[in-house]
């Protein structure tokens, strides 16, 4: 029986991992805009201004929330946009998104267009897939068109057995 060494060649080449689950936000929290207004249903201008003046902002410090109106009522725009204002002014980045999918394309969409992609320039990249099932289909979109006139190579899955994009 043969004692050869066994090699990883995978660890050995220089092959990058895009991993988009380092990007996820460390807190996310639901704010429901159905709590500032009459039963749920019914704005008045007055009123919600006063409930926006009164909550305590403090719990959602550091987190990245995700603002919805869990009744069916017809909320005007400035509604969410005055709610997203008062985070603003708390330092905390808010997105509209009815569904926690709708969130975390948005957020995406936001974060990828901060990372400074020429680290990988000229490079093989691999974004890994299979992660963590918060991370939506448009994530991997979004960073494939945004690694193409960059990397020398994109594939997504893993190193072992990784799919050729371009």
């Amino acid at each position: 029986m043969s004692k050869e060494e066994i090699v990883n060649k995978v660890a050995q080449s220089s092959i990058i991992t895009f991993n988009l689950e380092d990007y996820l936000p460390a807190k996310v929290i639901d704010l429901d805009i159905s709590q500032f207004i009459d039963g749920g249903y019914l704005l008045r201008e007055k009123d919600f201004r006063a409930a926006l003046k009164a909550f305590d902002f403090s719990p959602l410090m550091g987190a990245v929330v995700r603002i919805h109106c869990s009744t069916d009522s017809i909320l005007p725009a400035w509604a969410s946009i005055l709610v997203a204002s008062k985070l603003s002014d708390h330092n905390i980045r808010s997105f509209w998104a009815p569904t926690e999918e709708a969130f975390f394309a948005l957020y995406y969409r936001w974060k990828l267009a901060q990372v400074d992609l020429m680290s990988f320039e000229g490079k093989p990249v691999i974004i890994k897939g299979c992660g963590d099932p918060r991370i939506p289909q448009d994530a991997y979109i979004q960073t494939a068109d945004a690694l193409k006139g960059i990397a020398k190579k994109i594939s997504y899955g893993e190193a072992c057995s990784a799919v050729p994009l371009k």
